[in-house]
């Protein structure tokens, strides 16, 4: 972390601690951390929208019943219009609504690669190792890591393109086997979030970190992926006769 963030240097100190691991209050009281790492995010350009936070019993705060995505959708089916990166609307945001987490709609300024966690971590350390520029990258207890890179834009030949819609999941595709591209008409959580269970999403690099080509990073995290999915089927195989 650089002295200096965003040119305030008021909330670094705050923004560094939760960093190195701090997370939410259970009862969603803040003491300035949450709020700075929003403004953080926000300042690097992460367009924010408040989403909802779970509730007791693995709930979530929506009260839909059987709600599929507890504590990880926005509160507002407007949010690709609601979200912003003005600190003064985040700031109000934030503050009414103390337990709320929030998404960053991607394909605006930014995608996400979603990977399992496991591949994200070894795409990760080859990434770094090689040299290469890693932009912002969060991890979510539930067993995925995020990178956040520049917006693929609208390509001029689309059909080589998926849109991501909130239902399509393409790790089906056997060319990106655990791997999803949020761009245009997705979300994610952004950190500080937290996720039922006592789980959360945390940044693992935060957004002080410039966004990348998104296409710089996606032939490690395929083959990280491949691997991953090899080493899944394989113990499968192996423990199959077990099971007869």
């Amino acid at each position: 972390m650089s002295a200096e963030f965003g040119g305030r240097t008021g909330r670094q100190g705050k923004l560094s601690q939760w960093l190195r691991g701090r997370r939410p209050k259970e009862d969603g009281a803040d003491d300035g951390g949450r709020e700075a790492l929003l403004l953080a995010a926000a300042e690097a350009g992460l367009p924010l929208a408040p989403a909802a936070h779970p509730a007791p019993g693995y709930r979530c705060s929506c009260d839909r019943v059987g709600c599929p995505t507890p504590a990880r959708h926005p509160v507002s089916f407007a949010w690709q219009t609601q979200s912003t990166t003005d600190s003064a609307q985040i700031e109000r945001w934030a503050r009414h609504q103390p337990q709320a987490n929030f998404i960053t709609a991607t394909g605006m300024v930014h995608d996400v690669l979603d990977v399992p966690l496991e591949a994200g971590r070894q795409a990760l350390e080859r990434l770094l190792g090689d040299g290469i520029e890693v932009g912002p990258v969060a991890e979510s207890d539930d067993g995925r890591l995020l990178f956040f890179t520049l917006t693929r834009g609208t390509p001029e030949d689309e059909d080589e393109w998926w849109p991501c819609e909130l239902d399509c999941h393409p790790e089906t595709m056997d060319e990106h086997p655990g791997l999803r591209w949020h761009c245009r008409g997705s979300y994610v959580l952004v950190p500080p979030a937290r996720l039922p269970g006592e789980q959360g999403v945390h940044w693992v690099r935060g957004p002080e970190h410039p966004l990348p080509d998104p296409l710089t990073l996606l032939e490690t995290l395929t083959d990280a992926c491949a691997r991953h999915a090899g080493a899944d089927t394989d113990h499968a195989d192996t423990a199959w006769p077990l099971r007869n």
